[in-house]
């Protein structure tokens, strides 16, 4: 299994960047995929996760509003637009995959897992101006 990201860059706070992925060795049509990021001294934080059946889609408070998952199960690829950037979204960011997304969901918030089977080699975004 391959998870190929690309897309990251150097971005002014409230730019914009979309990441891709490209996915080999496996289908998307059966495997759920998400994005992971991790700061420098922080620990790693689920973003963002589509399922499989319904493509349900869940994200972190933390960029909720502003991130937007999608996937093309034809072309085997998953992006993550990504709006209105702050420095705090300064991070590496994997695409990750796995069979199914775990996030929790509560009246104070929701969070997603940053646990999962594969992942691919992370490509660095840097918001600052």
């Amino acid at each position: 299994v391959q998870l190929q990201a690309s897309g990251g860059g150097l971005v002014q706070p409230g730019g914009s960047l979309r990441l891709s992925c490209a996915v080999s060795g496996l289908s998307l049509n059966y495997y759920a995929i998400g994005w992971v990021r991790q700061a420098p001294g922080k620990e790693r934080e689920g973003v963002s996760c589509m399922g499989t059946s319904d493509g349900s889609e869940y994200y972190a408070d933390s960029v909720k509003g502003r991130f937007t998952i999608s996937r093309d199960n034809v072309k085997n690829t998953v992006y993550l637009q990504m709006n209105s950037l702050q420095p705090e979204d300064t991070a590496v960011y994997y695409c990750v995959t796995d069979l199914t997304c775990r996030a929790t969901i509560t009246a104070k918030g929701s969070s997603v897992s940053a646990k999962y089977a594969y992942w691919g080699q992370g490509t660095q975004v840097t918001v600052s101006s």
